[in-house]
């Protein structure tokens, strides 16, 4: 059976995040998986779904077809949403989930985790929220709650020459989460009352609800000159499918950004965020089955910035390269948690050549698999 057919089999019980620092034994035959144009499939009670894979604010990639980064985590017949990209909702329906054949995939969504807000993992949330009543939220586990990041308190240091630009939004230019959900009703008030009066659809409130994400005071006190202090996981959402732990990673300057662990009676996994090298991580994902990494590919960087290079188009270089994990550290990361497999998602850029991605094995003695839009992998 090949990689791309073979479900994981390890079970991991709940409370796997208090064994975190058991390492396990790796796969003995690693294989390295490239993406095909058949996805994935898994008939394993809970699942990982990629729905999107592209990372980055750009449109999704052609070739392999790639939208925007989502993943869902599916438990019998309950699902949750890490990340919201692009085009999440057409994926929900192709990855049938939820009611699909009705058009009514959201009716299994039990939460969504926000691993930052940047608007590439965010940009279909006002698209799950607005139109989610018609397409199965009013028949969900209401209030649906929204996960993510808090307010960074303070703007991110400016970089290269350019001038200081005009602040959007002085009064609260860093909403976190919860206030986001705020903004979004109050941005589509109009349609919000006109469904509820005329068509007798629920009220938002009723249907979804933010929420920021607690850390300790003492990592929220210098997200400019320390956005990725050591900490431990916070368990911060926990129901009767699923404990879901956070810990900051690196994707400077954005604070906080997140990895979530889900941890379930079948399995666990952890996904990545935006991040570059991170102990915190590292931390997190010992004793879990499944590691589920974003990517970018230096060479490609290197080419959008050539050398020699402008004060800002360094800063671009940079900030690319130290926020964003190598495919050549990858797998050395992975094998300092002791996963069994690793998956590659929000690939950067999503149209790079499939086989250049095979250089995360470099390290790893794991199974490695190319993330693909729809892949499923089971726990």
């Amino acid at each position: 059976m090949s990689s791309r057919e073979r479900p994981v089999s390890r079970r991991t019980v709940l409370g796997g995040l208090a064994a975190a620092g058991a390492v396990p034994l790796l796969a003995p035959a690693p294989v390295a998986a490239a993406a095909a144009g058949t996805p994935l499939r898994s008939d394993a009670r809970t699942k990982i779904v990629l729905l999107g894979t592209s990372g980055g604010p750009g449109w999704g990639a052609t070739e392999p077809p790639r939208t925007g980064i989502a993943s869902a985590l599916v438990v019998g017949d309950r699902y949750y949403l890490v990340d919201t990209g692009e085009g999440v909702g057409f994926r929900l329906m192709d990855a049938e989930l939820g009611n699909w054949q009705a058009r009514a995939a959201l009716s299994d969504l039990r939460a969504i985790f926000l691993t930052h807000l940047h608007s590439d993992h965010i940009n279909d949330l006002s698209n799950i929220l607005s139109l989610g009543a018609y397409n199965g939220l009013v028949a969900a586990d209401r209030p649906v709650p929204v996960w993510g990041p808090g307010n960074r308190g303070i703007l991110p240091p400016k970089t290269g020459t350019h001038p200081m630009p005009p602040i959007t939004a002085p009064d609260n230019p860093t909403p976190g989460t919860a206030e986001m959900v705020g903004l979004l009703v109050r941005a589509f008030a109009t349609d919000f009352n006109d469904r509820a009066i005329d068509g007798g659809m629920p009220a938002p409130q009723d249907m979804f609800a933010g929420h920021d994400i607690p850390l300790p005071e003492r990592l929220l006190d210098d997200p400019n000159g320390d956005p990725h202090p050591r900490m431990k996981p916070v368990v911060f959402y926990e129901d009767d499918r699923v404990k879901v732990s956070a810990t900051l990673v690196q994707h400077a300057p954005v604070f906080p950004s997140f990895a979530f662990r889900f941890d379930t009676e079948d399995g666990s996994v952890v996904f990545s965020g935006d991040t570059g090298p991170s102990e915190n991580l590292v931390r997190m994902a010992r004793g879990a089955d499944v590691l589920v990494h974003e990517v970018i590919a230096t060479e490609w960087a290197a080419q959008r910035y050539p050398e020699p290079r402008s004060p800002e188009d360094e800063a671009a270089f940079q900030h690319l390269i130290k926020s964003h994990t190598p495919v050549e550290e990858v797998g050395a990361i992975a094998e300092k948690t002791g996963v069994p497999t690793l998956v590659l998602n929000h690939f950067v850029p999503g149209s790079w050549p499939l086989e250049k991605w095979q250089a995360a094995q470099q390290g790893y003695s794991g199974r490695l698999i190319v993330g693909a839009d729809l892949d499923e992998i089971g726990l």
